[in-house]
């Protein structure tokens, strides 16, 4: 069977224990449809680049799925009619990692630091 990556973001003013919830009904459908779900990733409450139907922020989630592709239409379908999740990726991938992700290994810091990745304020060049 093919293999799945799929990250979702869920509105802010739902619990992290809701998102669990959803995560738990979509790996549901997966499973109905004949496949399984590997890995469940909860990245926590994070900043959006932009606003999405007028959220600031919102629960990241990324979830590995082993599924023939109707199964993952189907619970495409189910992500896109319900009103807690706002946007969400689903890609085909040649191999599922096992390992935490990138984002859950380096503590959901922000790649640039504290200062904006400015550098050193009294910092010249040559």
């Amino acid at each position: 069977m093919p293999f799945y990556e799929c990250v979702l973001i869920a509105r802010s003013d739902i619990t992290p224990q809701q998102v669990e919830t959803l995560a738990d009904q979509m790996a549901a459908v997966v499973a109905e449809g004949g496949g399984s779900v590997g890995k469940k990733e909860y990245w926590g409450l994070r900043n959006l680049a932009y606003r999405i139907k007028k959220n600031r922020k919102g629960h990241y989630l990324l979830m590995n799925i082993d599924a023939p592709h109707p199964a993952v239409a189907e619970m495409e379908r189910q992500l896109r009619l319900n009103e807690d999740v706002l946007r969400f990726l689903t890609v085909r991938v040649e191999a599922l990692d096992e390992g935490p992700s990138a984002i859950v290994a380096r503590g959901g810091r922000d790649e640039r630091g504290e200062r904006g990745g400015r550098g050193e304020r009294g910092a010249r060049l040559p």
